[in-house]
């Protein structure tokens, strides 16, 4: 399914690569919210396709058009539709992948699932073009949580084995954090991100992709926020960050470096800032026991290298039942993960509004 179903806010994403239009509706946005459309669009196109050498050379405007639910720039109550309709399909340069599938991406097993009726231009519902009609959710969740004093910022925090900096989880300055992710290539450490932007070209010249991580923080929320066991924020963010297509994986706080080191070591000691109780670190990325402590909410995020790719693989025949080659046509990403910081935002702030 295609949907996110949280307790007050209900999103659900239609459409394929190469149908006519991709779209979003949103179930549950509080009435008489006012929508910067300007300000949405800007965040928008931090996602789209085709503005540079380090994405897919497909160009969409990637302009929604809202169907429903708004009336003037005003949410209404109604369900939210808006719909994002794709101008720059290229179709024939899937005709074989019906037959032979592409390593590690979703075909065999669509193929599996749907008998051969899914629709594999451009990747159909798999496709990392669905993430448009998230970010619109995204967009709108951001501009009603900015709001209430909530922000949530993300940056490449590595392309392969290049690593920027990371964020500061303990005393965010959040004008900077904003300044970064208004860069055309959002890094804390701009030396780093040329390193990055080497890396994807290099690939890209071998006729090869890279992947990586983005690292997300949220700002702003109060303690008590969230609940234990299978209903935390931890899991909530989870499960909708793995909507996004490539995610392979994600941490909070220091995650899994936290195996590395002593209790004493990794232990986020209290103390009294004025009136507020607060930690020295923030080891557990703001997260305990499924609910925020006060913290900034920090999380990573792993992506794995774009599977299509044009060197030459083996992949099988449906047809034929037999070993075969496969080139891979089309226009994709020599590295995604420059789009997907968007994309990470959008989910985040999806499942805190739907939280709070």
């Amino acid at each position: 399914m295609s949907s996110f179903f949280g307790n007050k806010i209900k999103i659900s994403i239609f459409g394929q690569s190469h149908s006519k239009a991709i779209g979003v509706t949103i179930d549950g946005l509080p009435a008489g919210t006012p929508i910067d459309f300007d300000e949405l669009q800007e965040f928008l196109n931090r996602r789209a396709p085709g503005q540079n050498e380090f994405s897919t050379k497909r160009k969409e405007e990637d302009k929604p058009e809202f169907v429903s639910g708004i009336v003037g720039n005003t949410t209404c109550g109604a369900p939210l539709t808006a719909l994002i309709y794709n101008k720059n399909q290229i179709s024939n340069d899937y005709k074989n992948i019906m037959d032979i599938p592409r390593p590690s991406h979703a075909d065999f097993t669509a193929q599996v699932k749907y008998g051969g009726f899914q629709d594999v231009a451009g990747g159909g519902h798999f496709s990392g073009r669905l993430t448009a009609p998230l970010c619109v959710a995204g967009g709108i969740a951001k501009q009603i949580l900015k709001q209430q004093g909530i922000e949530v910022f993300s940056h490449i925090s590595s392309i392969k084995n290049i690593k920027d900096d990371a964020f500061d989880s303990v005393n965010p300055d959040n004008q900077k954090l904003q300044e970064v992710i208004n860069k055309p290539f959002p890094v804390l450490n701009d030396l780093k991100g040329d390193l990055m932007k080497q890396t994807i070209i290099n690939a890209k010249n071998e006729l090869d992709s890279v992947g990586g991580t983005v690292e997300c923080m949220i700002t702003g929320i109060k303690a008590g926020i969230g609940n234990p066991n299978f209903d935390g924020l931890e899991n909530r963010i989870s499960s909708i960050i793995f909507g996004i297509p490539a995610v392979k994986g994600i941490e909070f706080g220091n995650g899994f470096g936290s195996t590395l080191l002593f209790g004493s070591e990794n232990n986020d000691e209290y103390y009294y800032q004025d009136d507020n109780i607060v930690t020295k670190t923030n080891n557990c990325g703001g997260i305990l026991g499924g609910i925020s402590n006060g913290m900034p909410i920090v999380f990573k995020v792993a992506l794995k290298p774009t599977p299509s790719i044009a060197k030459e693989q083996n992949s099988v025949s449906f047809k034929e039942k037999q070993n075969t080659k496969l080139v891979i046509k089309g226009r994709h990403d020599p590295c995604i993960v420059l789009r997907a910081v968007p994309c990470v935002e959008a989910a985040a702030a999806v499942a805190i509004l739907d939280l709070i």
